[in-house]
């Protein structure tokens, strides 16, 4: 059995694209914070932006108390990805912006304020339904594929190369042994990476792929063998010139299986774009909730292997519904593992926010590269005593 899982760098036009959304809400988070932040007065924001040749637009609906210079924002973050010349596809320095950002509708507003809204809480932003995923695949608590193919593109874009340009895309198969499900090895690494020719001499262009193949081979380590086949830039040929929004436009969401769990069999995918709200929506934060239960519940040993749902109407806090299925891998009824769940973890957008820091501007700066691996306060397991007592487990 082949299991496969893709990933893309963070110089790809729809995560660029995402990077400037999340930076925009982070440096309102920061400014807000001088004044005094918390739940109750945080602000609101769900923003869209498109990346086309030499220009970005921001779009959608901001409500803050501090003003922010989206422009500078923009340029800063493009140029911090490595996008400072024409060459590579896109270049900060003279690319055009426009801000086309207005208030959030008063009709929304009323029903994440808890003195305004219907039910005098602090409500989900919209309505929604989120799923979290975890496995027992890897110490991460997160299936393989996922795992190997998030540090195959990490390592590119670390590997102080130029040759390789910012925009890359790259896909990892595992296989399976048909009857544990264990995986056994990488059975294919495919690499999709822009290539700067300035940096090549005459000659070498063969070179590229053997030292990309070196690259993702070393970072895969003990799960490739003599019997692992290499791909890269299969039509033959990607000049950087041709890369990032001089080829492709990007769009803030539109990279979320990858950012989720990779295409993982089982790994279902709810809501909208995450990195782009505030997090009263739960698009962003039971994104977030959804995952720390489920990855809490298999570290319990409760199950091998869950998915978990939560579905919310907007204007109220608690979720409509708590759903578990743990593909049979459950040591109890997934009815009461739903139970529990409801009983030992906050589902309500003010105790997600509070619980994982979600207004902290540094928070939004990382999470359109890896939503689950890079520490957050979301990918702790610290719920697995609750969890076996609430079951009767000791």
């Amino acid at each position: 059995m082949l299991v496969s899982a893709e990933s893309i760098k963070v110089g790809h036009p729809d995560l660029v694209a995402d990077q400037i959304s999340a930076n925009i809400i982070a440096d309102i988070l920061d400014k807000e914070r001088k004044l005094g932040l918390s739940v109750h007065n945080m602000p609101h924001c769900g923003l869209e932006v498109f990346l086309g040749k030499a220009f970005c637009l921001v779009g959608g609906e901001v409500t803050t108390r501090v003003s922010i210079d989206v422009e500078r924002i923009v340029r800063e973050t493009v140029l911090s990805l490595g996008y400072n010349d024409a060459a590579v596809g896109l270049n900060g320095n003279n690319m055009g912006v426009l801000n086309a950002i207005i208030p959030q509708s008063p009709d929304i507003n009323i029903g994440t304020r808890a003195h305004l809204g219907e039910h005098k809480e602090i409500g989900a932003g919209d309505q929604g339904i989120m799923y979290g995923f975890a496995n027992d695949e890897t110490p991460e608590l997160l299936p393989l594929p996922y795992v190997l193919v998030n540090r195959l593109m990490r390592a590119l874009e670390h590997c102080g190369n130029p040759t390789f340009a910012p925009d890359g895309k790259g896909q990892v198969t595992v296989e399976y042994d048909d009857d544990s499900r264990k995986p056994i090895r990488v059975a294919k690494v495919l690499v999709s990476n822009a290539v700067d020719y300035r940096h090549v001499k005459k000659g070498e262009k063969t070179k590229v792929k053997s030292t990309a193949r070196q690259i993702a081979f070393r970072v895969l380590g003990k799960w490739v063998d003599g019997k692992t086949e290499f791909f890269f830039n299969p039509t033959g040929e990607w000049s950087a010139v041709n890369s990032c929004s001089a080829a492709d436009s990007g769009v803030t969401g539109r990279k979320l299986v990858v950012q989720f769990y990779g295409g993982y069999p089982g790994a279902q995918l709810g809501g909208g774009s995450v990195v782009n709200k505030s997090p009263e929506k739960v698009d962003c934060s039971a994104a977030f909730g959804a995952r720390y239960a489920a990855k809490n519940l298999v570290a319990s040993g409760l199950a091998r292997k869950v998915s978990i749902q939560l579905a919310y109407a907007i204007g109220i806090a608690k979720p409509f519904n708590v759903y578990v299925n743990t593909f049979e891998t459950g040591r109890l009824p997934d009815r009461k593992l739903s139970d529990i769940i409801a009983r030992v973890f906050d589902f309500t957008p003010a105790g997600m926010i509070r619980q994982f820091d979600l207004l902290k501007g540094d928070v939004y700066r990382g999470i359109p590269k890896s939503f689950f691996l890079d520490g957050y306060k979301w990918e702790k397991t610290d719920k697995v005593v609750q969890l076996r007592k609430a079951a009767g487990l000791r």
